[in-house]
Parts: C-alpha cells; structure tokens; sequence
C-alpha cells in the first residue's frame, strides 16, 4: 500500500477502488425531471431570473451537450429561435456546431430573451452580447457588480448549487439527491445520446 492510502480507498481486498472521476451521470429520468422542472417553474408568473437562466442552461446542455465554458461563449446571435437552432462552440478548440431545439427549449429561450432585456435596461450604455448575464448585483473582489452583466463560470457554479440544495430540501426522502455539480446532470443526456 502506497502512503496517504488506506486499505478502504481500495476497498475489499482484491477489489478495485471506486472511481471517483469522472463522478457517475444521475440517471436519465432524473435528468429530465430536472428540465421539465426548471421549464414549467420558468414560464410561472413572478419567477426568479435565476431560475429563468437555470433553465436556459439546462436546456442549451440538454440539447447541445454543451459545458458551462461553452454556453460561456454563446452570444444572442448564436441563436436562431425561428428555426430552432443554437450555434455552440465547443470545447477548448472551439468546435462550431449547430444543434436543433425542441419547442420546449424554444419557449424557455424567448421567456429568457424578455427577462434578459429587463435586466440590462438599467445598464449604461451598449447591452451585452452575451446570452448568459448576471440576474441580481453581485460582488467581484470587492467591488459592486449590477445585474445585466455577463456572469461567469463560477456564477453559473453557485446557481445550480443554489437550485440543488432546495430542490434537495424539498424532496428529501421522495427523490434521490441531485448532485452538486452540473456536469453529473449534462452527461445523463450526452451518454444518452451516444
């Protein structure tokens, strides 16, 4: 046994250790339950912009098979919401595809195409290309940010812990936890598909 090991890292003896990355994908089903949950909570009356985004994200990934660093990258014009159609730069060679959109993901896109005009129309002035901005003011090293701003990677992080833990909260004991990072929910979709 090698230092810093223990002999239940490994496991019985003989057997391999658990992998621990890549974390398994949650299951299907719960993936979309996820969506469908983000969706109908998004086209509600008085909803939070957060969970309009969330729900955005979701379905760009559930579509796209996109990461949080490619929909980073997505600006309103990647979108084509008349045909139904999204253009993702993929991964760090930033790939150029085109993925079709459900009427689902469709609707979700134009509830968040209002949201996000309310959001920069206190900005001064041009408004962002950015399709993914920040929904309420926030803090960068110390300095007020306003809403209406393109959000980062690590903003897009603490959204979906937020939505995690309540809807863990709310469900406990009735549905299996969700995990904590997004990417377990984005690969029960791209190995789906595979």
């Amino acid at each position: 046994m090698r230092a810093g090991r223990t002999e239940e890292a490994e496991g019985p003896a003989g057997a391999a250790p658990e992998a621990r990355y890549p974390r398994p994908p949650v299951p299907l089903e719960e993936a979309e339950w996820v969506w469908r949950t983000l969706a109908s909570q998004a086209m509600e009356e008085g909803v939070k912009p957060e969970t309009v985004r969330l729900a955005v994200v979701t379905g760009l990934a559930r579509a796209s098979g996109a990461r949080y660093g490619d929909l980073l990258r997505c600006t309103v014009r990647s979108l084509d919401l008349g045909a139904g159609r999204v253009d993702v730069e993929h991964g760090k060679h930033r790939v150029p595809r085109r993925h079709g959109l459900d009427a689902g993901t469709v609707l979700v896109l134009r509830r968040w195409m209002d949201v996000r005009a309310d959001l920069c129309a206190e900005l001064e002035g041009s408004v962002p290309e950015a399709l993914l901005l920040t929904v309420h003011h926030t803090h960068d090293n110390g300095v007020t940010v306003a809403a209406g701003l393109p959000i980062t990677r690590q903003g897009l992080v603490l959204s979906w812990r937020r939505f995690v833990y309540r809807a863990n909260a709310a469900h406990a004991g009735r549905r299996p936890p969700l995990p904590t990072r997004f990417e377990q929910l984005r690969r029960a979709w791209t190995t789906a598909a595979a």
